[in-house]
């Protein structure tokens, strides 16, 4: 299904900073919002940083139809991303939207949900969407240290939360693949869904497909344009190299070199 993309200047509603590393971006737009899908990004232009030449990409955190509201989850790493968390109330934002495939809808009710860092991003509105299909997922999430876990109020709304920290200040002490739901015999999971780094990731791929369990991953390349120009963000499938903006950034790890 063909998706219609836009480029609007959308309105700041609220800028929410969640730590000292992440914020949230509340967004409204001048008119009712094209449909979007969990997995799709947006690409946003940073007006007024000199350093920032490129659009920047973002997973869609979450949607809300009847306000014309989408919810972006920021985390600060450079100095575009810098200048986006001292955004104001009423300020406008370009972006381009939305972009990329999505996650498809699972037959199946056992659903996990694995996110790591800013890898939980998209994972929220998956969870929203899921909800609306009568599927309550199980959802595991990794953060560095308890400072900066956030968000899992939003996530418990939608399904039962599993929290893993790299120093165990919070939830269980690891990375996210080490966690105690992962390390049974037998995963009682029918389909995994997952975004974060490449290393978790291809873990999680390398558990999924030990346990014959049907999984998809959101990869994170660089991305400059967004609509499959520049390249920059080509990786290699079984159909040869593509591009994650375009036939990405949602791939089965089926399509993927990491088994």
């Amino acid at each position: 299904m063909e998706i219609k993309k836009t480029v609007q200047d959308l309105t700041v509603a609220r800028n929410i900073s969640l730590n000292n590393r992440h914020f949230l971006l509340d967004l409204i737009a001048p008119e009712p919002l094209p449909l979007m899908l969990p997995g799709q990004f947006v690409q946003v232009l940073v007006n007024d940083s000199p350093t920032t030449f490129l659009r920047r990409p973002f997973s869609i955190h979450q949607v809300d139809y009847p306000r014309k509201s989408i919810r972006l989850l920021v985390q600060i790493k450079g100095d575009g991303t810098r200048h986006l968390s001292s955004l104001r109330e009423g300020e406008a934002l370009n972006v381009l939207y939305p972009l990329g495939n999505s996650f498809s809808l699972p037959s199946v009710k056992n659903v996990l949900l694995i996110g790591g860092g800013c890898g939980v991003a998209p994972l929220l509105f998956l969870a929203q969407f899921l909800n609306q299909n009568r599927i309550r997922p199980t959802i595991l999430v990794g953060f560095r240290t308890k400072e900066e876990v956030s968000e899992i109020e939003a996530y418990s709304a939608f399904g039962d939360v599993f929290i893993t920290t790299d120093d165990g200040t919070e939830g269980e002490h690891g990375l996210v693949p080490d966690h105690s739901i992962l390390q049974k015999e037998r995963l009682p999971f029918e389909k995994i869904y997952c975004c974060g780094p490449d290393a978790m990731m291809k873990a999680v791929a390398r558990l999924a497909a030990l346990h014959k369990i049907d999984c998809e991953v959101s990869l994170e390349n660089t991305m400059a344009c967004g609509f499959g120009v520049c390249l920059c963000c080509v990786t290699p499938t079984d159909r040869g190299n593509e591009r994650v903006c375009v036939e990405g950034p949602v791939f089965n790890i089926k399509r993927l070199d990491w088994i």
